[in-house]
């Protein structure tokens, strides 16, 4: 996948993660992308490191998505453990 499909991706699965996790979030659209792109790659990586699987195939496989999301709401939860400490 090229640079814009993985900024799409991660603008998408930023966006659904937090429509599953809502509340009040300290950022806006620029945060949310950089954590959907984030959450892509540590998704990606995640089903590589447990399940032994390329989860990162394509924009249009499911798994792509599914990882992403996944990895998107782990840190979408990181970040509000560490944006109320402060």
């Amino acid at each position: 996948m090229g640079i814009l499909a993985w900024i799409l991706l991660g603008l998408l699965a930023g966006i659904i993660a937090k429509i599953l996790m809502p509340g009040k979030d300290p950022g806006g659209i620029i945060l949310t992308t950089l954590i959907g792109i984030a959450g892509g790659l540590l998704g990606g990586w995640l089903g590589k490191v447990l399940f032994d699987v390329d989860s990162v195939d394509g924009f249009f496989e499911l798994s792509t998505w599914v990882a992403a999301i996944v990895g998107s709401i782990i840190l979408l939860a990181v970040y509000r453990l560490f944006a109320r400490h402060k």
